[in-house]
């Protein structure tokens, strides 16, 4: 297994030795305690670089490089060491932020990240919002949105760029329309004529997002977007002082996989616009891929759990965009009322019907 026991961000404010933590929307961290900045410094010529994936596929065969390990993390505030598989955690004892600033040899480094842009205030507003307007909400969870606590956390994802040519077979559908005698009436009736066709479509893919961790559905992350990839910058430890980041889980060759499926939906609909005519039936598409990059970047969430009749509810918020993504329970005793005025006004309705007839 890999130690890491000084290649930690440094969080502590020289100033009074407070905790440091990344401010929202800027470059820089700030002291908890007197208020005190350090600016966040990029390198000349940083920039956020993808990497050819048959190259990296290339340098890890037979290597154990996909495997998750726990590493010795060491608190620059108590001076107590931990182990784990994040990037980005808080010291169990002193509650000090554990940042690496490397990852452990054989794993993909982050090369972007999009930083928290939403403050936590504007997300705590956004998610009262949210638990407010939902109907049926049982009363007690309106209370929710006013004393639950966020927790801003980085999740990793993939993106993956390529150059696609697919050959296709199938056959366009043309519609015309015939005269049908019904006894003495005729009408028209639309046929379709199919003429089997081949051809070619290319297309280039950037940025397909895959996420690369199971700590939020990928459902929920799909309605989290989409994300603003153009506010990536390239990755500094810094950027996650105060916030969790978990490691990747989903390794680069499997995210591709997904990656490819994503993008198979949408040669498929080029493949039907090539076809052209009223209507397509896609036979066979075989598609080559070149030119396939990647990199794996951080994602901003801002996550509120809560407990309601002793069953576990989170809700989310993009910390990039502000959208609002979750889970809620319902008040059965709110639906029955809904659902018996309901009822009763149907039968207002139907004893004024039969009165005015009357």
């Amino acid at each position: 297994m890999s130690d890491v026991r000084d290649d930690l961000v440094r969080t502590r404010c020289d100033a009074c030795g407070s905790q440091l933590a990344y401010v929202p929307g800027t470059q820089h961290l700030r002291c908890g305690a007197c208020g005190g900045e350090v600016e966040i410094v990029h390198a000349a010529g940083d920039a956020v670089d993808e990497h050819s994936f048959d190259a990296w596929a290339a340098a890890q065969e037979g290597s154990r490089a996909g495997l998750l390990e726990d590493r010795l993390l060491t608190c620059d505030g108590c001076g107590a060491t931990t182990r784990g598989t994040d990037l980005s955690a808080a010291c169990r004892f002193c509650g000090g932020h554990l940042v690496a600033v490397a990852e452990a040899d054989g794993h993909v480094q982050p090369e972007a990240v999009v930083p928290f842009g939403v403050e936590q205030a504007r997300a705590r507003e956004a998610f009262r919002r949210w638990v407010r307007s939902r109907p049926f909400a049982p009363s007690e969870l309106k209370k929710v949105g006013d004393t639950e606590s966020l927790h801003g956390s980085y999740v990793p994802h993939w993106t993956f760029d390529a150059e696609t040519s697919s050959s296709y077979t199938g056959q366009r559908g043309d519609e015309y329309h015939v005269t049908v005698k019904d006894g003495d009436e005729e009408r028209q009736e639309r046929r379709v004529s199919w003429t089997p066709v081949s051809g070619r479509v290319e297309r280039s893919f950037d940025d397909v997002l895959v996420p690369a961790s199971s700590q939020v559905s990928e459902t929920d992350l799909r309605r989290l977007g989409p994300w603003a990839l153009e506010d990536a910058v390239p990755f500094r430890a810094e950027y996650l002082a105060g916030y969790s980041a978990a490691r990747y889980e989903v390794e680069p060759a499997a995210g591709l996989e997904r990656a490819k499926a994503t993008m198979a939906k949408a040669i498929t609909a080029d493949v039907r616009r090539d076809i052209g005519g009223d209507e397509q039936r896609v036979g066979s598409v075989a598609t080559a891929y070149t030119d396939v990059m990647f990199k794996l970047v951080l994602l901003p969430l801002w996550i509120a759990t809560y407990v309601y009749a002793g069953r576990q509810w989170q809700v989310m918020v993009n910390a990039n965009t502000g959208q609002v993504v979750g889970r809620r329970p319902f008040s059965a005793v709110k639906i029955t009322v809904a659902v018996l005025v309901v009822l009763l006004v149907v039968v207002a309705l139907v004893l004024w019907y039969v009165t005015s007839r009357t």
